[in-house]
């Protein structure tokens, strides 16, 4: 039997039940494509096993356990693990639609590169929290922007929910770094520098679940604003001023405040019409004035929540002659010795 030419790579922390739903997907994809999956369960104290070899008869599927090492560190053990040409790698709170792998197919004949990315979009099935999350998450109104969209194909940045990766690329940069998050961003920039190419390919979509609350949704777009300032600090050639954006949109508030008491009402204009922009595109696109409403607190949320840990954690590595390691051990998983 010939080596799949693909290898999906999920890692796993706890989540069967979305395992459950990502494999069933999986068995939906259409066109006559070779492929396998590989699963790995990052030290879960509630098993995928069960589930994994419920599938064992409808997909050529891997499965292993090891001790929690991280998200990037299991990505790279299923990598070495996987037999294909190209690993996929996917978060375990994604479906995919059935035209998946026809678009990554159709995007690699089209033009050959190392590493790539697609979008992410809500499902008609998710909850409206979800869909007001996944909206501010990609909107280009808000730090879904930053991200990159269909404008900025080449040099593309992908993200690990949605993320593909040659074996040449894996095995010339070794995989993934231990920070987290901001592992995918750092393999990216990491890989450019040795001379490997990224792209956006912008029909290769996934359904990102995103089960969070307000409160971890809060949380991980205060780790996303956290982590940029080390990323920046290692690869000083991407840092860029739209990183600042959500700081200055949040240094701007009480600023707009004070203005306004003191009779100087267009920086708080400023912000009504942007607020306004927000809630008109949110309810377009979600075609619902509850959600658009929602997704109007989780962009400003993720403002805060993005400029406050961007903004503290440029200051703590400007003023410091530490390592962000030694600085912020929390964001770096530890390898066993």
């Amino acid at each position: 039997m010939s080596a799949p030419h693909f290898s999906f790579v999920i890692p796993v922390f706890n989540r069967p039940s979305e395992v459950q739903e990502l494999l069933e997907s999986m068995t939906k994809l259409s066109g006559d494509h070779s492929f396998e999956v590989v699963i790995v369960e990052d030290g879960s104290t509630v098993s995928s096993k069960e589930v994994v070899q419920s599938f064992d008869q409808l997909l050529d599927i891997q499965y292993w356990s090891k001790q929690n090492t991280g998200p990037g560190d299991s990505r790279n053990h299923g990598m070495r693990h996987a037999k294909g040409a190209y690993f996929l790698i996917l978060d375990s709170d994604v479906i995919l639609p059935e035209n998946y792998l026809n678009e990554i197919s159709l995007a690699l004949s089209n033009g050959h590169v190392d590493c790539f990315g697609g979008p992410d979009a809500a499902h008609s099935s998710f909850t409206k929290l979800q869909k007001a999350i996944n909206f501010a998450m990609t909107s280009t109104l808000t730090t879904g922007g930053i991200r990159g969209g269909g404008s900025s194909k080449r040099n593309f940045q992908p993200r690990s929910f949605n993320m593909g990766l040659s074996r040449k690329a894996f095995e010339s940069s070794g995989g993934f770094g231990q920070i987290h998050p901001g592992e995918d961003p750092d393999l990216v920039l990491r890989l450019k520098k040795i001379g490997f190419r990224s792209a956006l390919f912008p029909k290769a979509i996934v359904f990102h679940k995103r089960r969070i609350s307000w409160a971890k949704f809060y949380q991980q777009v205060n780790h996303f604003g956290r982590v940029r300032p080390i990323l920046n600090s290692w690869h000083p050639e991407s840092k860029r001023l739209t990183y600042w954006l959500p700081t200055l949109f949040l240094i701007g508030i009480p600023l707009s405040f004070l203005l306004l008491a003191i009779g100087v009402w267009q920086l708080a204009a400023i912000y009504g019409l942007y607020e306004l922009a927000l809630l008109v595109n949110a309810v377009i696109r979600t075609q619902s004035l509850v959600i658009g409403g929602m997704a109007v607190l989780a962009a400003n949320l993720q403002f805060i929540g993005y400029g406050l840990g961007f903004l503290k954690n440029s200051i703590r590595l400007k003023v410091s002659n530490k390592s962000a390691e030694e600085l912020f051990p929390n964001q770096f998983f530890k390898l066993p010795v």
